[in-house]
């Protein structure tokens, strides 16, 4: 197969075939066929932005073309993801937690002939949508199901984005990305450099994926929280489900997600190893998106989709800011899990056409910050929460940037007048992180307005506060993923070794591979 890369397209005509075919100086009919392998956009220069693609090509007479200097072409090999073994065995293995992790995990289980169950400590994905949109418009919590709880994980509730930095020598992401088209989501995410299903599309796939794993022999039980795993000379021997049900099994994946601090710190008081990490927090900022569309592509942003961005800065107190979780076209939600505590996140909806846009801007924390222990890394990111409850009583705290800037609290909006998944409440938001991160946001963003121009503007909205961007700790495992209670294998964000519905799910996999290596070899 050859691959055509760096191949320049304009905007508005974006028509990759016609010239892939000019720049090769070939006849149409020469062009046997043509697949996107990736598409992104150069708006370095405002006065011409581009389509940038690479292309899978199969021509006539391919070896003539290997050679040409009009193109950036080569042979390549297709990466192809292929975890098969012929797996026999009864061992009765349970994953807790449907986010990608889990799901992946038990999808490539169930691939290889093994029958993994499912427990998830939320609703199904059709209640807990009931249940969420009933929060947001009444605030009522439900602690069982929510924007953090429920199947598909937190992430169901974001924008769906995939893109990840993980390095993938293996052929998972395509393997992931092919997995979530063939559940429903749109084939330009298998191919798109910044890749997003969005949140009302993204429910569907999700119930597809379970299907399938149970077309598979797997089986899911919702509603069902892990309170314990009863231990046989530090050998996991069975379950408990909801403070009463056993479950006898000999492998358990840990697949919980970043927000189960109860199962967390309940399993880590049993003696499960584990250590603090440094992690992030801060506060959501809200910008008309056209404003950011405008900045980003110039003249061009008519013809392109919603811009995004991903901006760094070092403040002078030596922490990192930085960007995160950007969601164009998306509203600030309340992700509230637990009652007495408040959090905010972003989604976008699949056309993401709320009109605004929002990002985290948040700032290093290290374990120093907490006295470097793991009790101390969850308390305070509770500590946070508990603020933001309290200031906004379980409303979404915002405030307009220029009385941030001044600590005063805001009574109204300016030309920023975004709508919220949840209701708000005008506060004074340095109420609640610790000044030096205060101070560090503010320095971020009026950074952030040299490259962006209006992202410092005093009208732009702020909301608090953006809390778990990762989890705290990180549980310790061995080569073969396992933890030091054997037959435990944590996996994914909760865990601390993933930050993203891409990444968790690539860690879902390299679980699956271990147990599967395991089990094929007895």
């Amino acid at each position: 197969m050859l691959r055509v890369s760096n191949l320049k397209v304009d905007v508005i005509k974006n028509n990759p075939r016609d010239v892939l075919v000019k720049k090769l100086g070939i006849k149409d009919n020469d062009l046997i066929s043509y697949k996107i392998h990736k598409k992104s956009i150069d708006s370095r220069n405002k006065s011409q932005v581009f389509y940038v693609y690479e292309l899978d090509i199969e021509l006539k007479n391919e070896d003539k073309y290997l050679k040409s200097k009009k193109v950036d072409i080569r042979l390549v090999e297709p990466l192809e993801y292929n975890y098969k073994y012929e797996v026999k065995s009864n061992e009765k293995i349970v994953v807790v937690g449907s986010g990608p992790a889990g799901l992946f995990c038990a999808y490539l289980l169930a691939l290889n002939g093994l029958k993994p169950l499912v427990i998830e400590r939320g609703y199904d994905i059709d209640k807990r949508n009931e249940v969420v949109n009933t929060f947001f418009e009444t605030n009522v919590l439900d602690c069982r199901s929510n924007v953090c709880f429920g199947e598909g994980g937190a992430g169901t509730y974001s924008d769906g984005k995939l893109n990840t930095g993980v390095k993938d020598k293996e052929g998972r992401i395509p393997f992931i990305l092919k997995t979530f088209y063939e559940c429903g989501a749109d084939e330009d995410i298998t191919y798109e450099a910044h890749p997003h299903i969005g949140t009302d599309v993204l429910q569907g796939v999700v119930k597809n994926l379970r299907n399938k794993i149970i077309a598979l022999g797997g089986s899911f039980m919702f509603e069902s929280t892990l309170t314990d795993i009863v231990l046989n000379n530090d050998k996991v021997e069975k379950i408990i489900v909801n403070d009463m049900k056993e479950i006898k099994c000999s492998k358990v994946v840990l697949a919980v997600g970043h927000s189960a601090r109860d199962t967390i710190s309940k399993l880590y008081n049993k003696g499960l190893l584990m250590k603090p990490k440094g992690y992030a927090v801060g506060l959501r900022v809200i910008h008309n998106q056209e404003m950011i569309n405008e900045s980003q592509y110039g003249k061009y942003y008519k013809y392109l989709a919603n811009a995004s961005y991903k901006l760094t800065y070092t403040a002078s107190n030596k922490r990192g800011v930085y960007t995160f979780c950007m969601c164009p076209g998306g509203y600030v939600v309340n992700s509230s899990s637990s009652k007495g505590y408040m959090l905010c996140n972003g989604m976008s909806n699949h056309d993401r056409n709320s009109g605004y846009s929002n990002s985290a801007v948040i700032v290093t924390i290290n374990p120093k910050d907490y006295g470097d222990t793991v009790k101390g890394a969850i308390e305070y990111q509770e500590m946070l929460e508990q603020r933001a409850f309290l200031i906004a009583k379980g409303y979404i705290p915002i405030q307009r940037y220029k009385d941030y800037k001044e600590n005063v609290l805001s009574t109204e909006f300016g030309n920023v007048k975004p709508e919220f998944k949840g209701g708000y409440v005008f506060t004074n938001l340095n109420e609640i992180l610790p000044r030096e991160i205060n101070n560090s946001i503010v320095e971020g963003i009026e950074n952030f307005g040299t490259k962006i121009k209006g992202f410092n503007n005093d009208d732009t909205i702020l909301a608090g506060v953006e809390s778990r961007t990762s989890s705290p700790v990180r549980i310790l495992r061995d080569e073969t993923l396992e933890s030091n209670f054997k037959g435990l294998y944590p996996c994914g964000e909760g865990a601390g070794f993933a930050g993203g519905i891409t990444s968790a799910a690539i860690d879902g996999l390299k679980v699956a591979e271990s147990i599967i290596k395991e089990l094929s070899n007895n």
